[in-house]
């Protein structure tokens, strides 16, 4: 559905309450200025009346209902296409949950394809709006404050990763801690998924920042600012992965020991009740002719063996660590 459309001219925003192509050739025939529509998972239908009212190329406006694209630059005529992948985190599952921004921009318009929760670009709007010097700059003001908002979202998923995994670490540490590998290899997954929205996105806003977008030329100097963030960003991801790693080679490395340990105490144990077993398993054969069979202390003086050799052992064991 289309949720704002306006027209502005020299900072100033004109709303449009009919026919959008009539409004905006009124608007030109006035002056400098650029259309910004806003439309949200919209259907083929929809969609068809503004590709028709731009002049949008198919191939592109299918790639807009479809959705599911990798952040990518594109050229159509004289249409550019940019794909945003936008990242929302959740507190209660601590997923991260991924969504679409697709930008059309022409020399005098600015069309926002928003698909999923995440990223929603009201606030957008509203905040340049308030710039009117940056509005100024036409249609080009649209796809920085859209790269600039999705890529300030990074920087916040990037901090709750980080969270993530300060406590996954402590819990990797905590003697009496649960096996946790699952919870490492779920959010290493988030990480990997993380890496996949925001690395494409790098040579993007670098083409731009470079010069080679003619249509970006008045605001190169914002973008590379967003170049900045977002190779901060880029760096974090990397080192969040990197830890990830660390920390699941110590989880399972922990775990091992935790493993021998057990081990080496289950083999102590067995071999400190071998002692009576070996003795009562050799009295208990009944032969007619043993030694001490009728000797009035045996019973107790054979108790007291397996009693003193079984704390000898019980300690030395103990001594090496065993127990």
């Amino acid at each position: 559905m289309i949720v704002d459309k306006a027209i502005y001219a020299g900072g100033v925003r004109s709303d449009i309450d009919g026919d959008i192509s009539d409004a905006f050739d009124l608007a030109r025939a006035n002056g400098d200025c650029f259309l910004w529509i806003g439309l949200y998972e919209p259907d083929e239908e929809e969609f068809e009346l503004v590709k028709d009212e731009l002049r949008l190329h198919p191939l592109a406006a299918e790639d807009a209902v479809s959705a599911h694209q990798r952040p990518k630059m594109e050229r159509y005529d004289d249409t550019l296409f940019v794909v945003l992948k936008t990242l929302a985190y959740v507190d209660e599952t601590s997923d991260i949950e991924v969504g679409e921004i697709m930008v059309f921009l022409g020399e005098d318009f600015a069309v926002t394809v928003r698909h999923g929760a995440g990223n929603p670009l009201g606030p957008v709007r509203r905040r340049l709006e308030q710039d009117k010097d940056l509005l100024k700059h036409g249609a080009t003001a649209v796809l920085y404050a859209v790269c600039d908002e999705v890529v300030d979202r990074y920087g916040l998923v990037a901090h709750e990763v980080e969270v993530d995994i300060i406590g996954l670490e402590r819990a990797v540490f905590d003697p009496r801690a649960r096996d946790v590998t699952a919870d490492i290899y779920s959010l290493k997954r988030e990480v990997l998924e993380f890496r996949t929205a925001e690395d494409p996105l790098v040579p993007v806003l670098q083409e731009i920042v470079k010069g080679r977008v003619s249509e970006c030329a008045g605001t190169r100097e914002y973008f590379r600012d967003v170049l900045d963030h977002l190779l901060r960003v880029d760096a974090q991801v990397d080192a969040h992965n990197e830890l990830l790693n660390s920390v699941l080679n110590a989880h399972l490395a922990l775990l091992g020991k935790r493993q021998n340990e057990d081990m080496r105490k289950i083999s102590a144990w067995a071999a400190i009740i071998a002692v009576p077993t070996a003795i009562a398993g050799i009295y208990g054969m009944n032969f007619a002719h043993m030694p001490e069979l009728k000797w009035t202390w045996g019973y107790p003086v054979v108790l007291v063996v397996m009693a003193v050799v079984c704390v000898l052992l019980y300690l030395r064991l103990r001594k090496s660590g065993w127990l």
